[in-house]
C-alpha cells in the first residue's frame, strides 16, 4: 500500500485495469448469430455487405474493402501503389511495426521520416528534406499516432508536388478528423483497423479504403486468391487469403452502433487525465484544436525535461534510478502494474529497431524527435470500461511518483 498525495491509502485494483480492450455491448452477438444461422461463416454474406457499406457512410469514402487486419489492408495498399523489389518508400518512423512491414512484403525499402512534437506525427519539414535526398520516392506511408491527426495537408501537398502516392494509416484514428474531414480519405489508398483493443473492434479485422474503383477491384480479386472468373480454379496472378469472415464482420457491425459514444468516452478519460496532472511536470499527448479532433483512443504522457529522473534502456532491459520530486516512463509502468494496471511505452521508432538499423531515417537538423518522445513518453490506462474511481486512484498513483 502506499499513502498518496491527499493521504489515502490504496490496495492493487481486484480486476486489471486495461490499456485498451474491447468494449462489447450486445448487438455483436446477434449479428454472429445470424451469420450461424443463416450458415454463412465463411467471407461472403450479409454481415460483410453492411460493414463495407457503414464504412464508406462513416468514413466518407466511396470504397470499402473488407480484409482479416489492418496489415492487410496496409499490404494491398502497398501492392496498388505499386513498390516494387529495391524501391525505396518514405514511412512514418514512431508507429507499430505494422505501418511498415508491409512494405518490406513488396520488398521495399522503408526510409524513415522523423516526427514532429505538435502531434507526434510524420514531421512535414522532414519529409521535405527526404525528397530532396531522395528525389525519385514515389510512395509514402504515414500513420496517425494514437488517434491524432497528423498535419495532413502539408504532408499531402508535399506529396503532390513529388508526384507520391500517399497511403494514409488510420488504423488508430477511426473517427477522427481533420479539418471536419474523417481520417482515412486523404490518401490514394488508406487502411483502417478492428483490431481488439482500438477504438471499434471485430477482434480483428481491417479495410482498405479508397475513392478508386479499380483499385478496389483488385484489392477483392487479390483478396480472395486471385480468382479468375471461370468455370474452374483459374489464377492468372499471385493472390492472398485477406478477406474478412462474415462471423468477424457482425462483431464490426455491432460496434459501429457505437462509435461516437467510444470516442466521447476516450475524450473524458483523456481530458480527465489532463486536469489531474495540470501541476506535475508532464504533458498529455498533443494535437492541434484548431483544425483536428482526435479520436482520443490512447491517453499518452509525455514527461517534461527537467521532470525525468536517470533512465538508461537497452534492447531488451531497462534501469532507472528514483529521485525526489522527479519520475522516469519504467518507474510509473512499474508502478501501475504493481496495482494491476496496464499502460505500455511509446512505440519504439522504427529506426531504432533492430531489424531496421541499417535503413536511412531523415530528420530536422540533425534531431531525433521520435526518440526523444520514446524515452519520456508512455501510454496511460485507456479503457472505455475503466471507472472514474479507478481512473482517479490511476492518476494518484502517477502522482506518487513524483513525490
Amino acid at each position: 500500500m502506499f499513502a498518496n498525495y491527499t493521504g489515502e491509502e490504496f490496495t492493487p485494483f481486484e480486476s486489471k485495469v486495461w490499456l485498451s480492450s474491447p468494449t462489447m455491448h450486445g448487438p455483436e452477438l446477434e449479428y454472429i448469430k445470424e451469420a450461424y444461422e443463416t450458415n454463412w461463416m465463411s467471407t461472403v454474406g450479409a454481415n460483410i455487405n453492411e460493414v463495407e457499406r457503414v464504412t464508406c457512410e462513416k468514413v466518407g469514402c466511396k470504397y470499402a474493402v473488407a480484409l482479416s487486419a489492418g496489415t492487410t489492408a496496409l499490404h494491398m495498399a502497398v501492392k496498388l501503389a505499386g513498390v516494387k523489389p529495391g524501391d525505396k518508400v518514405f514511412c512514418s518512423d514512431m508507429t507499430f511495426a505494422a505501418t511498415v512491414n508491409p512494405v518490406v512484403y513488396e520488398g521495399g525499402v522503408p526510409v524513415f521520416i522523423d516526427t514532429e512534437y505538435d502531434t507526434w506525427n510524420m514531421d512535414p519539414e522532414a519529409l521535405e528534406k527526404a525528397f530532396e535526398l531522395y528525389p525519385e520516392v514515389q510512395v509514402v506511408v504515414m500513420a496517425h499516432l494514437y488517434g491524432v491527426p497528423a498535419k495532413i495537408d502539408a504532408l499531402r501537398e508535399i506529396c503532390d508536388r513529388h508526384n507520391a502516392v500517399l497511403i494514409e494509416d488510420a488504423a488508430e484514428s477511426l473517427g477522427a478528423t481533420y479539418k471536419g474531414v474523417q481520417t482515412g480519405t486523404f490518401g490514394t489508398y488508406n487502411c483502417i483497423s478492428f483490431n481488439g483493443n482500438k477504438i471499434i473492434t471485430g477482434s480483428s479485422g481491417g479495410m482498405l479504403l479508397t475513392d478508386d474503383e479499380e483499385a478496389a477491384k483488385k484489392v477483392r480479386k487479390w483478396s480472395t486468391q486471385s480468382r479468375e472468373n471461370a468455370p474452374w480454379y483459374q489464377h492468372e496472378e499471385l493472390g492472398y487469403n485477406y478477406r474478412m469472415s462474415n462471423v468477424i464482420a457482425g462483431v464490426v457491425r455491432g460496434q459501429y452502433e457505437y462509435l461516437e459514444e467510444h470516442i466521447r468516452r476516450k475524450k473524458e478519460i483523456y481530458n480527465r487525465y489532463k486536469e489531474g496532472f495540470k501541476d506535475l511536470p508532464v504533458s498529455m499527448n498533443p494535437y492541434d484544436a484548431a483544425s483536428s479532433e482526435p479520436n482520443f483512443w490512447l491517453s499518452c504522457l509525455l514527461i517534461d525535461e527537467e521532470g525525468m529522473c536517470e533512465q538508461v534502456r537497452g534492447e531488451q532491459e531497462v534501469h532507472y534510478t528514483p529521485e525526489t520530486g522527479k519520475s522516469c516512463p519504467t518507474e510509473i509502468l512499474e508502478m501501475l502494474e504493481q496495482y494491476n494496471a496496464e499502460g505500455r511505452p511509446i512505440w519504439k521508432p522504427m529506426h531504432m529497431q533492430p531489424i531496421f538499423s541499417k535503413n536511412d531515417f531523415v530528420s530536422v537538423d540533425g534531431a531525433d524527435v521520435g526518440a526523444d518522445i520514446f524515452r519520456r513518453g508512455l501510454c496511460l490506462p485507456s479503457d472505455n470500461k475503466m471507472t472514474e474511481e479507478q481512473q482517479d486512484i490511476i492518476i494518484q498513483i502517477v502522482r506518487s511518483c513524483f513525490a
